[in-house]
């Protein structure tokens, strides 16, 4: 089985912010790197790692890395992320599951959920794996789930834009009628932007059409987890 990926985020004080050694990181398990991030705020956090990895926190990554709660809360939120990352990649062997911060970074590509040139429709593939992901949405409820949608480079950007938020929200209201809540969503169309292939070829069109997934923490989560750190 593939494990799960993870970017391990902390910070430490060295006359200023920077990150931690690759040594340390490693001697780390992932509730632990969600105590260390929190020594510094989740504003300073999205601010210093936002534009680095979520270019502005308008991608799944940093809108991650935006959100940080940290501390001993933060290490409680982690872990239970740990919990749902695995779960989903169970679930879900074709997505691309990363760990990071206190979030989950789900990629949904052409081996999982995939589009046809031009198309915001889901495939039966697609349905067909989503549906996978079901349960564990249902499972985890007390989690936020911002969905990006992507096209290839075909097109013009007005065009593209306006597609990759099709897509989204096609992925949005399939998922509402597997009774996951619409509240738990939010869409955002990103066009041909971030590419992860090469748009010279059919392939790696193929591959940047697709879906991404930034897992948060809701309300309800940071107050069960506060609750745990002050028992």
């Amino acid at each position: 089985m593939r494990k799960v990926k993870i970017y391990a985020l902390t910070l430490a004080f060295a006359g200023g912010i920077g990150l931690t050694s690759c040594e340390a990181i490693k001697n780390t398990n992932n509730t632990q790197r969600g105590v260390a991030i929190g020594a510094t705020s989740g504003a300073v956090i999205g601010g210093v790692l936002g534009n680095n990895v979520g270019k502005g926190g308008n991608t799944a990554l940093g809108a991650i890395i935006g959100g940080v709660v940290g501390g001993a809360v933060g290490g409680v939120i982690g872990n239970r992320m740990d919990k749902q990352a695995q779960k989903i990649e169970e679930a879900l062997p074709g997505a691309e599951v990363e760990r990071a911060g206190e979030g989950i970074k789900l990629t949904l590509g052409e081996n999982s959920v995939n589009f046809d040139l031009n198309k915001s429709t889901l495939t039966s593939k697609a349905k067909g794996n989503l549906d996978r992901l079901v349960p564990v949405f249902k499972e985890y409820p007390d989690t936020n789930i911002l969905i990006f949608g992507y096209t290839d480079s075909s097109g013009s950007d007005e065009y593209n834009l306006k597609l990759s938020e099709e897509r989204a929200n096609s992925v949005k209201a399939y998922l509402g009628t597997k009774g996951i809540s619409a509240s738990r969503f939010t869409i955002t169309g990103k066009g041909e932007e971030d590419p992860i292939a090469s748009n010279d070829t059919k392939e790696g069109q193929a591959q940047n059409r697709r879906v991404e997934f930034a897992i948060v923490a809701n309300d309800k989560m940071i107050e069960d987890a506060q609750k745990e750190v002050k028992n």
